[in-house]
Parts: C-alpha cells; structure tokens; sequence
C-alpha cells in the first residue's frame, strides 16, 4: 500500500479549501455584474434625466419664440399656463 496521508478522503485532497474558492469566485463574478449594472444605471440616467439647470427645454423654447416675435403676448400666457400645468 502507499499508506495513508491526512488529505486521503477529505474531499480528494481540497478539504475546505474547495469551497473557499468556490465561493471566492462567485463573490468576485458577483461583484463584477453589480459594477457593470451600476455603470450601466448610471449612464442611462444621465441621458434621461430631468431639465438641464431645472429648466423645463419647451419653456426655453416658447420663450425664445417670444423673444423673436413669433408669437404675441397673450399666447405665450396662455402657453406658459398650460406647460406648468
């Protein structure tokens, strides 16, 4: 026989450290997803977030039609009443 070692029959010889590694390797993948979705969050709330300086752009743009005289008072009123509706 070639007699017998303390790793005989403990898990061919890994013992515990098996799964240590296993779980080591999920946790590293699992961070790696988490990292990727954040960025990925982030990214995509940038191009779909709200007003630039809290301005509403439509707001901007009837005021700029005001500004060039496309439109008269009253309907810029009027306008302006409904977007901040």
């Amino acid at each position: 026989m070639w007699g017998y070692s303390m790793m005989d029959g403990v898990a061919g010889g890994w013992g515990w450290w098996h799964g240590f590694g296993l779980i080591s390797m999920l946790l590293f993948w699992g961070l790696v997803i988490a990292a990727v979705v954040f960025l990925v969050r982030a990214i995509a709330g940038e191009r779909t977030s709200g007003p630039v300086g809290g301005k509403d752009r439509s707001l901007e743009i009837l005021e700029e039609r005001y500004a060039r005289g496309e439109i008269n008072k009253e309907e810029f009123e009027e306008k302006r009443r409904t977007l901040k509706l």
